[in-house]
């Protein structure tokens, strides 16, 4: 891996930050509040969900844009459980022991795609380090059930490291989706901190390596800003997603989800976030969504169809 951009380095045109807002710890400043809508499609995938006995990173994760994607009518599955065998302290998904896989989890999620008439599918997961495989033969199975029942879905999976395992890699590969993701959260310095169960390396590594086993499949990650990162940081792990072949990018405000989870160190500016943006693009990313409300599975039908056009903001 290349070494950071020295503050003099001419050749890195940075972007020009605006650096006037405090950090608030006692509120989130207007870009960010966001009032739940319920409309009748936030009803219908509410009933769907509890129906099938399914999860939703919406939900178990505490997203933000819960009410908006929910009432336009999609859903970011969630399989492996509701459990996580890792602690990341962003995260708010539940973490313990899981439970033995279900096998017909896969039917099910295939099921409410196909009810959702969803013409692009985002499947994620917990951790699953209690398995030999890390839960990538469910993640196969589910990709293989929505094509089954949705063959002109699109699937985007978001998956666990695996702890480097190529083999449950290739697995999850040899399901054919659509785009794979693995989020690098945030940089090399605050990887302990934030997911203290993974590694910038091997997350890297991950990412370049699923990238030469098939680049007809468009690679994703994803940072979350506002942890204390330095600016510096997030150009130098631009440049290692980059340069580990990484085509769409997502980035967006980290949001505390209790008092247990990490502070938050500052609110970064939407007008930041446009700037991030406009880096990225510049630095080779294919397509970008960059904003304080961005998640990786924001508008991802949008990142994967059309990596030339016009980003969401």
């Amino acid at each position: 891996m290349s070494r950071a951009p020295e503050a003099d380095d001419r050749r890195v045109a940075r972007p020009v930050l605006n650096r006037a807002v405090p950090n608030d710890r006692k509120g989130r400043p207007d870009w960010l509040k966001v009032r739940v809508k319920v409309t009748p499609e936030f009803e219908r995938i509410a009933r769907l969900v509890k129906e099938q006995s399914l999860h939703t990173v919406c939900s178990s994760a505490s997203c933000p844009n819960l009410g908006e994607c929910w009432s336009r009518g999609t859903a970011t599955f969630m399989i492996g459980g509701n459990t996580c065998t890792r602690r990341c302290g962003f995260c708010d998904v539940a973490t313990g022991r899981p439970e033995g896989l279900d096998p017909f989890e896969p039917g099910r999620v295939a099921h409410a795609v196909a009810e959702l008439g969803l013409r692009f599918a985002v499947v994620t997961c917990v951790a699953r380090d209690d398995l030999p495989d890390g839960g990538a033969g469910q993640m196969a199975a589910t990709i293989r059930a929505i094509r089954a029942r949705c063959p002109g879905t699109g699937v985007e999976v978001l998956i666990a490291d695996y702890k480097g395992d190529e083999s449950a890699l290739r697995t999850v590969l040899d399901a054919d989706p659509d785009v794979l993701n693995h989020n690098l959260e945030s940089v090399e310095r605050l990887q302990r901190k934030v997911r203290a169960a993974a590694s910038y390396e091997r997350s890297l590594r991950v990412l370049r390596r699923a990238g030469e086993l098939r680049p007809d499949i468009p690679t994703k990650s994803g940072l979350i800003l506002g942890m204390g990162e330095r600016d510096e940081e997030i150009e130098q792990t631009l440049r290692d997603l980059r340069g580990a072949g990484v085509r769409l990018l997502t980035l967006g405000q980290y949001l505390r989800p209790s008092e247990e989870h990490l502070p938050v160190d500052r609110w970064v500016t939407p007008a930041e976030f446009d700037a991030w943006g406009e880096r990225a693009r510049a630095l080779g990313f294919e397509q970008v969504a960059s904003g304080p409300l961005v998640r990786s599975s924001y508008h991802a039908e949008t990142l994967a169809s059309d990596p030339d056009g016009p980003a969401p903001g």
